[in-house]
């Protein structure tokens, strides 16, 4: 770890000494990537020399006591070795989860999908269900959340319902509710009081930029159509509503909740982007292999994450076996628990990885 930290330290002097040259000043991007670059090691070089310090403050306190035949000093010494111990392995702690790998991904806005899958209307009402816990958790931790492009459930809530998150870190908050959310209930419909099982899929997609994604529009196919509400019904004249085809790999992406069919497109393309990205990075992790996927977050939409019990009033997260019997707050948008237990054991895979 130290080898480690010390060239980190020596790449921070670097960096600092490459932001001054007349070349990176005059490159707004590359002088941008460097100062990200130097902020992000600024704050593990600092922890790194204040545990440097208490290691020679150790080192010292050691040799006094070893060395030293003054019982007064030798007092002072012992107190100070004491004194010592816990804020080195407090600052040895910090270092280590600062040398986590970071998802560079984790500060960007979010693309939020709900979509209805097996249970037929009820399956729908969950989607609504859902959309609206996450609605609730952005209102309170400081998120935007606005839909782009939604079709209603023929008894409430949604076939299926795409938005965006915008807010600070929003796509590393969101990013562990991807995969397969299932309820078990007494559904609105069943008149016998049975319990139903029933899903709805969650995906959380980072915003893209087109630096990052460069799309050919030759290969996409712009339509528009005027933009609708419940029952398929019209909600204005125009045709402001936009329907993006990727047509390579077959993607389809609407948007129609502006009334600017140039704000639609700049929306929908914003999305389109964040598919084409989930694709190839799908493509990267089967190169890198299962066994060092995340035990939090494979990736696979596929997977059953979370199960919401009525009749119990339990919520239980399948990834780490972790279950709360509080599922009227969970689903009043109080998930913060949750996501930090994700985020704890997902750390400390990180961590048993670059061990």
């Amino acid at each position: 770890m130290l080898d480690r930290l010390e060239r980190m330290k020596e790449r921070f002097q670097e960096v600092g000494q490459l932001m001054v040259q007349p070349d990176a000043m005059a490159d707004m991007k590359k002088f941008t990537e460097l100062s990200k670059e130097y902020a992000d090691l600024e704050k593990v070089v600092e922890v790194y020399d204040a545990y440097t310090k208490v290691l020679d403050d150790i080192k010292q306190a050691k040799n006094i006591l070893e060395n030293e035949k003054e019982p007064e000093f030798r007092e002072m010494a012992k107190m100070e070795w004491e004194e010592l111990k816990p804020e080195r392995d407090r600052l040895e702690e910090e270092l280590k989860k600062m040398l986590i790998p970071k998802d560079p991904n984790d500060s960007k806005n979010a693309v939020l999908e709900i979509r209805a899958g097996t249970g037929g209307d009820e399956a729908a009402i969950f989607a609504g269900d859902l959309f609206k816990m996450y609605q609730r958790f952005c209102d309170k931790n400081g998120l935007n959340l606005t839909v782009l492009d939604l079709t209603f459930g023929t008894a409430g809530g949604y076939k299926e319902i795409i938005s965006t998150v915008t807010g600070k870190n929003a796509y590393g908050t969101l990013k562990y509710e991807s995969g397969v959310h299932r309820v078990q209930r007494v559904p609105q419909t069943e008149t016998q009081g049975r319990v139903h099982t029933s899903a709805a899929t969650v995906a959380v997609l980072p915003e893209i930029d087109d630096v990052e994604v460069e799309i050919d529009m030759n290969d996409v196919r712009k339509d528009t159509y005027c933009s609708s509400g419940p029952g398929g019904q019209s909600v204005n004249t125009t045709y402001s509503a936009v329907r993006l085809t990727h047509e390579p790999t077959g993607l389809v992406v609407t948007c129609q909740d502006q009334k600017s069919q140039i704000k639609n497109f700049d929306k929908a393309l914003r999305v389109l982007r964040s598919r084409l990205y989930e694709i190839e990075l799908a493509k990267q992790n089967e190169e890198v292999g299962a066994q060092r996927r995340s035990i939090v977050r494979s990736g696979d939409r596929s997977d059953k994450i979370r199960t919401y019990n009525y009749p119990q009033g339990r919520v239980t997260d399948h990834r780490i076996n972790y279950t709360v019997h509080n599922l009227p707050n969970i689903m009043n948008g109080e998930i913060e628990d949750l996501i930090e237990n994700l985020q704890i054991a997902e750390n400390a895979s990180k961590l048993d990885e670059t061990a």
